[in-house]
């Protein structure tokens, strides 16, 4: 295949964190299946699962399955379900992340260890693990994303708690980005202006933010989840070949405003 090529005929994915049909890993979904790839999608629990099951028909996707990964062998399952299925994977997206909301909402210092703990183990060490599983089936390398967020780089308000994780998770790309370019895998992070999803309007004020993006960012206008999957979906595709380590902003220039 040409290396300037942005198909991804012939290509498998496993997309973690669709919630809905207006989250970002639904958008990521919808233009990996239009460039032509061949999906796995995971659901959180029974509620979600009534939400994503006919979106996974909608996309034809192979594999649908649930996926809570602070539920022991859950994450394995997947993988080992994925190798049953296909022998092999070319692109993850990891798009979950998530924070017990007395943390979220209070500031930073007064955090506590556990809800630390269990935000960083959600949102950043699972990364980890989807890479160490997704590792061997990447025989002719592959494409790992995560999403992040302006506030790992800069103090947003409200954004308290998941700025320092999300700093951890863009760090942790770097690291593993170096660790698996050997291997052909390549690993980078999305980062995605303000969005009107479900999961985020569980941060505080969270209007401000969108009002925010749409006063002052310079294209003036909010990100979507169309325009999300289209980088991903490119990252994912062999015209990427040699993007790696890389956090990516796709929020209309918010990022360069201080």
């Amino acid at each position: 295949m040409n290396s300037t090529s942005t198909t991804l005929v012939g290509k498998k994915g496993l997309i973690i964190g669709v919630a809905n049909a207006h989250s970002i890993a639904w958008g990521c979904a919808q233009a990996m299946h239009n460039a032509g790839a061949e999906l796995a999608l995971t659901w959180l629990n029974e509620r979600t699962h009534t939400e994503i099951q006919p979106l996974a028909e909608q996309l034809g996707a192979a594999l649908c399955m649930p996926l809570d990964v602070e539920q022991a062998g859950q994450l394995e399952a997947v993988f080992e379900a994925i190798t049953q299925q296909w022998g092999k994977l070319d692109f993850v997206v990891h798009s979950i992340a998530f924070a017990p909301q007395k943390d979220l909402h209070g500031r930073v210092v007064d955090s506590s260890a556990q809800g630390f703990a269990r935000a960083m183990d959600i949102s950043c060490h699972s990364f980890i693990r989807v890479a160490k599983l997704a590792e061997p089936l990447m025989k002719n390398g592959g494409s790992l994303q995560t999403m992040s967020y302006l506030g790992a780089d800069s103090v947003i308000a409200n954004y308290g708690l998941m700025g320092p994780v999300k700093a951890a998770l863009e760090s942790t790309v770097r690291y593993l980005a170096a660790e698996l370019g050997l291997s052909g895998i390549r690993v980078n992070a999305i980062s995605p202006g303000a969005l009107e999803t479900r999961a985020a309007s569980g941060i505080a004020h969270f209007d401000q933010l969108l009002d925010d993006a749409k006063q002052r960012s310079p294209m003036r206008q909010l990100t979507t989840i169309h325009e999300v999957g289209a980088l991903s979906a490119f990252l994912a595709s062999d015209a990427a070949c040699s993007m790696t380590g890389g956090t990516l902003f796709v929020d209309g220039g918010m990022n360069i405003l201080n």
